[in-house]
C-alpha cells in the first residue's frame, strides 16, 4: 500500500519538517529547502514498494534537496536513486558532475557520496530507489555514471523512461496482487541501463582490461543457466588464463564459485515468488538454472535463504490450484 504524503493536511508551521521526516524515514536522510518568500512546504507524495524497488514520486515547492558529507557517512544500505523528471527541469550535482533533467529524462545519484538536486520551481520527479548490491556491478562503475544524464535517444533509456513513468504514474498497480513481481525486472532494466551506458561512455573509452571484469560478469550472468560453466569456459571466452581470471575477480572482492551460485540461487528464488513458480517442478527449475544436484541445490537454498525451496515457495501463495513438487 502507498505511503499519501499531502502537506495540506498538517499546519503550515509543520510542514516542512513532516517532509523532512517522511523522507528520512521512507528513503534516504536529506536537507531540503523550500522557498522563504512562499507560505510553506507544499508537497505531494507517494512512497511504495515493488519487492525491492522503492517508488517515491513527487510534487514540490522544495527548490534543493542535498546529501551532506555527513548524511553520506550513514549505515544506510548503498542504494542509487534513479530519477525521471516529470515537468520544468532539474539538475542533479554530484562527484564534480552535473546532470541536467528535461521531462522524460533519467539520471541516478548515489547515496554514498554528497549530492544536491536543484529546481527553482519545485523538484517535480518519480524517484526509484535500489539497492546497490542487487545491480550485482562493481561500485566503482556505477558511481562513474552517477550525476550524468543518460541519453533520452539511446534505445534502453527509452524504454526505461516510458516503463518507469507508467509504473509510477498509476499508484494503483501496486495494490493488485503480484506487484511485487515487478521488482526484479525493474532492476534488471535498471541495470541493462547503466552498462549500456558505461559500454558507451567513459568505460568504452578505457583500454580493455579496464572493462574485463565487468565483462566478465555479465557473460557470467548470461550464461548462468550453463550447468557447464566453468572457470576454464569463461577465461577462454575473454582470451585470458585461468589464474588471471581469478586475479582480475579477485580485485573486485569476487569469489567466482561463490558468485555463480549465489546467483543461480536468487534466480530459482525469484522465480519461486512468482505466481508462474507456483507450478514449477522444484527439481526442473534446478536444472534450469544450471544445478545438477537437486539435493545440493536444495542444501544450498537452505544454508543461503533459511528455508527450503518448497517452504519458500509456500510463504508466496496464488490463486489455489495443482503444484509440482
Amino acid at each position: 500500500m502507498a505511503l499519501i504524503l499531502d502537506t495540506r493536511h498538517f499546519a503550515v508551521a509543520e510542514r516542512a519538517d513532516v517532509v523532512r521526516e517522511t523522507i528520512a524515514s521512507t528513503m534516504v536522510h536529506v536537507d531540503i529547502d523550500f522557498p522563504e518568500e512562499r507560505e510553506s512546504a507544499a508537497v505531494y507524495g507517494a512512497i511504495t514498494d515493488l519487492g525491492r524497488v522503492r517508488v517515491c514520486s513527487v510534487r514540490s515547492n522544495a527548490t534543493k534537496v542535498e546529501r551532506t558529507p555527513q548524511f553520506a557517512r550513514d549505515d544506510l544500505e548503498p542504494r542509487i536513486f534513479l530519477a525521471l523528471q516529470i515537468a520544468g527541469s532539474s539538475l542533479i550535482v554530484q562527484d564534480g558532475r552535473e546532470a541536467v533533467l528535461r521531462p522524460g529524462d533519467l539520471a541516478f545519484s548515489e547515496s554514498t557520496t554528497p549530492y544536491t538536486l536543484l529546481d527553482g520551481d519545485g523538484i517535480r520527479q518519480h524517484f526509484f530507489a535500489i539497492p546497490t548490491a542487487d545491480l550485482a556491478l562493481p561500485r566503482d562503475a556505477v558511481k562513474e555514471l552517477a550525476a550524468v544524464t543518460l541519453s533520452p535517444r539511446h534505445p534502453v533509456a527509452d524504454l526505461a523512461a516510458a516503463y518507469f513513468g507508467r509504473i509510477a504514474a498509476r499508484p494503483d498497480i501496486f495494490a493488485q496482487p503480484g506487484s511485487d513481481a515487478l521488482g526484479h525486472p525493474s532492476i534488471e532494466l535498471v541495470r541493462a541501463l547503466i552498462t549500456t551506458h558505461l559500454d558507451a561512455s567513459a568505460l568504452g573509452k578505457q583500454p580493455l582490461h579496464a572493462t574485463l571484469q565487468l565483462r566478465i560478469i555479465e557473460y557470467m550472468r548470461a550464461h548462468l543457466s550453463d550447468p557447464d560453466l566453468s572457470p576454464a569456459q569463461i577465461a577462454s571466452a575473454h582470451h585470458i588464463s585461468v589464474r588471471h581470471l581469478y586475479n582480475v575477480l579477485g580485485e573486485g572482492g569476487i569469489s567466482l564459485g561463490d558468485w555463480i551460485r549465489t546467483h543461480r540461487l536468487e534466480e530459482c528464488r525469484n522465480a519461486l515468488s512468482y505466481p508462474a513458480g507456483q507450478f514449477i517442478a522444484i527439481a526442473q527449475l534446478a536444472r534450469r538454472w544450471g544445478f545438477r544436484d537437486v539435493s545440493s541445490f536444495g542444501r544450498s537454498f537452505r544454508t543461503a535463504y533459511g528455508m527450503s525451496p518448497r517452504e519458500w515457495r509456500d510463504t508466496h501463495p496464488t490463486n489455489p490450484g495443482p503444484r509440482q513438487t
